[in-house]
């Protein structure tokens, strides 16, 4: 019997503790489970988790990076709050960049990837009907990403993601607005809409139109 006849199953690779931890910490900073007003310990999580504290450690240190966390010497830690004006420049930097990105994707963009950019939306309206919002806030960074990804702009897709962690902090604060989902997704069909096309203007009018009431759902 030759090797690719056995019936056999993939071996399905199982989340270590580490990423299970880093996934709950995660969640519960997006989902408000954990005030900003609050300082926690790595010693405090651990007993909370009922782990060890080296997976938690290594947890934190992946939140550190990202800017979701920051560090109260002598303290602990305690969720990142993002101000009034530093939102600003976010949106600011992001109108620029991902308007200028998506002008210059226009003419090189695939039919197959504006399937997976549809796909996203897909995803999105499942995580939308299911209340599902820390996973519409994933899809919707991953969105963004893709796009600069597919510009084949490295630099610019790190600095975004700095960015888009931090919008991610109050993400979920947006997506709480009534029928804010709804808008999100037909901002981006919109969006791919103006790429099919091979609309330049029309699609950096999108994207800029996108993030300015996103930006105005904060306020």
């Amino acid at each position: 019997m030759q090797m690719n006849d056995l019936k056999l199953s993939p071996i399905i690779k199982e989340e270590t503790t580490k990423e299970r931890v880093y996934k709950e910490v995660k969640g519960a900073i997006l989902s408000g489970r954990i005030s900003p007003d609050e300082i926690f310990t790595e010693v405090k999580l651990a007993e909370t988790l009922n782990t060890s504290r080296t997976p938690v450690r290594e947890s934190l240190q992946d939140l550190l990076k990202e800017g979701l966390v920051i560090s109260i010497p002598r303290k602990g830690l305690a969720v990142r709050k993002v101000t009034a004006i530093e939102m600003e420049q976010i949106f600011l930097l992001r109108k620029s960049i991902e308007s200028e990105v998506i002008q210059k994707l226009i003419d090189r963009i695939t039919n197959e990837q504006i399937h997976d950019l549809e796909k996203i939306c897909s995803q999105q309206v499942e995580a939308m009907n299911e209340g599902d919002e820390v996973s519409f806030i994933t899809f919707d960074q991953e969105f963004h990403l893709m796009l600069t990804r597919f510009a084949n702009y490295e630099l610019i897709e790190q600095i975004l993601l700095n960015l888009h962690n931090l919008c991610t902090l109050i993400g979920l604060q947006a997506v709480k607005k009534k029928n804010r989902m709804t808008e999100v997704l037909a901002e981006h069909r919109e969006i791919i809409d103006a790429l099919r096309q091979k609309e330049p203007t029309k699609a950096a009018q999108a994207i800029i139109a996108h993030l300015a009431k996103t930006s105005d759902s904060l306020r």
